[in-house]
């Protein structure tokens, strides 16, 4: 089987603002994919336009092999979940979930009565009196019980207080494992799903800066920290993406990878070496390209020069595609 999503070259203006700079990547059969940047970075642009809910102003899209827009088949396929989601004003939590039953077609009932229970959602209560947490308690149900071979969750979940977000997580994670499909989450809480997601997908401004599996970021970059001339030493011919001074001491972020010897040589020098999480490392990436975007980052002379990072596109933001449970039931999308 081919890609889920395929997208090409994909932009979007609003008037005079890029929201989406010439997009490309592929999202997999069966991955568990993490969409992560900044606020305005366009993420929720690139959802929309994957979901036939905005218009690429160029670019190609393709879900399951056709362009989604208006593509009932296509659609009836993809699960889209975001913060905020608005239903029909005489809608009551049941009705929501009746909707998404009759639209989606591996919906699953009893693992929809279980996520109810979990999440002690209120079925006779009016969806326009949820509190916010049990409103996204309410997306999360619609977003797994749909088991849709594509669902897209642009933050949903960001009304949940930190026990009800790891249990999303924990089920999510043990209802994937028993029945795969693709999944796009979208988030600023990055250390929060870190463990969770396969692959990444960062993006900044309105384009693609990391396109790279989980594994292989974990090496991505490591943090030094010991005296000055030691880490400056050390540092030496790298790429640095962070740097911090205290009197005599330095603190650098560098990019991997950072082989054995390279670890005797810290040892040797009195170089403290810790991995940096992917919060961490989105941080890193997202400051060092705006203190220096042309070079990704300073070193102690200056730009480092050395190109975005292994696994970027030619330059666009990632995303996936979808229709949303309760869109489709008649909410209007924000």
């Amino acid at each position: 089987m081919g890609p889920v999503v395929t997208a090409h070259q994909v932009s979007k203006r609003f008037g005079e603002v890029v929201a989406l700079d010439e997009v490309s990547f592929s999202l997999r059969e069966n991955v568990i994919y993490g969409l992560l940047g900044r606020n305005g970075a366009g993420k929720t642009t690139l959802m929309q336009i994957l979901t036939g809910h905005r218009l690429a102003s160029s670019g190609r899209v393709e879900v399951f092999g056709e362009q989604p827009y208006e593509r009932e088949r296509v659609l009836a396929r993809v699960c889209f979940v975001r913060e905020g989601q608005r239903y029909p004003d005489g809608f009551r939590v049941r009705h929501a979930l009746r909707a998404a039953e009759l639209l989606f077609p591996r919906w699953d009932a009893d693992f929809a009565r279980s996520l109810v229970d979990t999440f002690d959602l209120p079925l006779r209560r009016p969806v326009k009196k949820l509190s916010r947490g049990m409103l996204s308690a309410l997306g999360v149900v619609i977003g797994l019980a749909s088991r849709a071979p594509l669902t897209l969750f642009d933050e949903p979940y960001l009304g949940l207080d930190a026990p009800s977000r790891q249990a999303f997580y924990d089920r999510l994670l043990a209802d994937y494992a028993a029945h795969p499909r693709t999944v796009l989450l979208s988030t600023h809480l990055i250390d929060e799903v870190g463990d969770l997601v396969e692959h990444v997908l960062l993006v900044d401004r309105g384009r693609l800066v990391l396109d790279e599996d989980a594994d292989t970021l974990r090496g991505y970059a490591v943090a030094l920290s010991g005296p000055l001339e030691a880490v400056n030493a050390l540092a030496a011919g790298r790429s640095e993406l962070y740097r911090e001074r205290v009197g005599g001491l330095s603190r650098v972020t560098v990019r991997g990878p950072f082989d054995d010897a390279a670890h005797h040589r810290a040892r040797d020098l009195g170089v403290r070496v810790e991995s940096v999480s992917l919060q961490q490392l989105v941080v890193r990436l997202t400051a060092a390209r705006s203190a220096g975007a042309a070079g990704w980052g300073t070193g102690p002379g200056g730009p480092a020069g050395s190109g975005p990072p292994p696994g970027s596109g030619p330059g666009g933001v990632g995303g996936a595609a979808g229709a949303g449970a309760a869109d489709a039931a008649g909410a209007v999308p924000r």
